[in-house]
């Protein structure tokens, strides 16, 4: 199993971000992405374009996990975004999107990449994970719920 620190960091939690379409936060994350791992934006707004070409990564509930595999990206990055407003998605539910959550992989780490996304999957499938994710305001409280420490349970 992929541990989600080896691919998230606290510095990549995006609360209340803002989102006022699809594209433009698409457009939004590249643009992060592109700044901590030297790889041209453009580029990863393609990859993560293309991918979402083959059919919609809103998976439902208010949930998307938008994910790429990225040419030139040196190691396995995500980022968590929680929209200030939720956004048309054409999710497999119709719904909007609220909580995002972003994975990039080099393109050679195409297993990395499916066990990152089975951890993500994991941890975001849980009601009352995503319920708690809506309302945390404090990013220290938002960084153990990704780490599947739900409040006021046993760990």
């Amino acid at each position: 199993m992929v541990d989600i620190d080896e691919f998230l960091s606290p510095e990549r939690l995006l609360l209340d971000f803002p989102g006022d379409s699809k594209q433009q936060l698409f457009h939004d994350l590249a643009n992060l992405a592109s700044t901590v791992t030297n790889v041209d934006a453009a580029t990863i707004l393609n990859a993560i374009e293309q991918r979402e070409r083959l059919g919609t990564t809103g998976i439902g509930e208010g949930i998307a996990i938008p994910h790429a595999r990225v040419p030139g990206l040196p190691k396995l990055i995500g980022y968590f975004a929680r929209l200030g407003t939720p956004v048309d998605y054409d999710a497999l539910d119709d719904a909007p999107v609220d909580l995002v959550f972003l994975l990039l992989a080099p393109e050679a780490e195409g297993t990395v990449q499916l066990k990152a996304l089975a951890r993500i999957a994991r941890i975001l499938r849980d009601p009352e994970v995503g319920a708690r994710l809506r309302t945390e305001r404090e990013p220290q409280g938002v960084w153990g719920l990704l780490h599947g420490r739900v409040p006021g349970q046993a760990a």
